[in-house]
């Protein structure tokens, strides 16, 4: 089976592939994350991914764009661009938002690239929003007409944190997007 792997961050792939491996499956991984804000965090969360990717030499398919922009409107509610989807007056839906533009993503990359199916390593979080991203993923199969692989991962979270911290690799504190990054600073 070919799998393109939507990698979210480098701690969570761990475990995925892993997993994936022993099963006989090597993805080919793929970064799309405009989510990820502020820029730094996303530089931070980037280049941890390649350099761990380089050890075990892992395919990495790249779509390096920094959506801060894309992402969010202004504090008056109107788009810096017309196909922004979060809107300061909608940010409590935005996982919606960010699970679809991720999903489709990955599933139209999976489909130009001739892969058998897409997933993600948003599965293996138990602090991500699980149906949701099965719901996006699977309405962004049918869209793109490839399947969605689908895994709960969620077993593994502890023990994928554990070998990540091990390798040293960056540890983020929130999900991605800023508002996630408040909710996490804030006391």
């Amino acid at each position: 089976m070919k799998l393109l792997l939507h990698v979210c961050c480098a701690p969570c792939s761990v475990a995925c592939i892993g997993s994936l491996m022993e099963e006989g499956t090597e993805p080919v991984l793929f970064w799309y994350n405009p989510n990820i804000h502020p820029y730094t965090e996303y530089i931070n969360r980037r280049n941890c991914l390649v350099q761990y990717v380089q050890n075990p030499g892992l395919p990495l398919v790249m779509e390096d764009e920094y959506g801060l922009r894309k992402f969010i409107c202004t504090l008056t509610g109107e788009c810096v661009e017309e196909d922004s989807a979060v809107s300061c007056f909608d940010a409590e839906n935005r996982c919606n938002w960010c699970y679809r533009m991720r999903m489709e993503k990955a599933a139209l990359v999976a489909k130009e690239k001739g892969f058998d199916s897409f997933s993600t390593t948003l599965l293996i979080s138990p602090y991500q929003k699980h149906e949701l991203i099965i719901k996006e993923a699977e309405k962004a199969a049918e869209k793109y007409q490839v399947a969605f692989f689908y895994r709960d991962f969620r077993p593994l979270f502890r023990d994928g944190r554990a070998k990540a911290r091990a390798l040293g690799l960056y540890m983020q504190k929130y999900c991605g997007c800023i508002f996630s990054e408040e909710e996490a600073v804030k006391p």
